[in-house]
């Protein structure tokens, strides 16, 4: 049996890279769920794949979790759709849309047709690069522990861990500069007209 294996990489982030081994039977939820396994991130969020062309242009929408419009409108579901279904190209793209309330959006695409491993079980992480970013007010499923020396400073969700006295601080120091009288960006004549 032939195996597909998909590239995923964040659309922000296109050095964080997943390469994920599935079978042509396997449904869209299973490819979602890998996907999530493999980046540690909580999988029931509503979330989007799109057929999509080389342009990464959405076509049409396979579901998890969908609004209640978009059953009315007949979306297609995850959990229905096997991924051969969608498939008619070696190169197929998908584009993919993770949390619609705080989305991360994926480029997922085919990059290799393979044969089945006698004995190995799909889907299946066949390489793994980058340490996925924290979800905004989310818990992490994983454990990715990153070395302190390789931390950076996360400022969308470590800004809350400052006291209110250190925020007094800065007001100080703002208060500083209006006691001057003056700051870096006051205008002055400098009686040149050619600048």
């Amino acid at each position: 049996m032939a195996i597909y294996r998909f590239r995923v990489a964040f659309e922000d982030y296109d050095e964080i890279v997943r390469e994920i081994d599935m079978l042509p039977k396997h449904t869209f939820l299973d490819l979602h769920l890998a996907i999530h396994k493999y980046l540690g991130y909580d999988p029931e969020a509503s979330s989007s794949f799109y057929i999509s062309n080389d342009h990464w242009r959405k076509g049409q929408e396979i579901a998890y979790l969908p609004s209640e419009r978009k059953i009315n409108q007949n979306v297609s579901l995850m959990e229905n759709s096997r991924l051969n279904q969608f498939i008619d190209d070696p190169h197929q793209k998908f584009y993919y849309t993770y949390n619609f309330e705080r989305p991360y959006d994926f480029h997922v695409q085919l990059i290799k047709i393979l044969k089945e491993e006698d004995g190995k079980t799909y889907p299946a992480l066949f390489k793994s690069v980058g340490t996925s970013p924290k979800p905004f007010n989310q818990a992490v499923i994983a454990d990715t522990e990153v070395p302190e020396e390789d931390k950076e400073f996360d400022f969308l969700n470590e800004l809350e861990e400052y006291a209110s006295e250190d925020a007094d601080d800065m007001d100080l120091l703002d208060d500083g500069d209006e006691l001057n009288g003056s700051d870096d960006f006051t205008e002055t004549d400098s009686g040149d007209d050619n600048y």
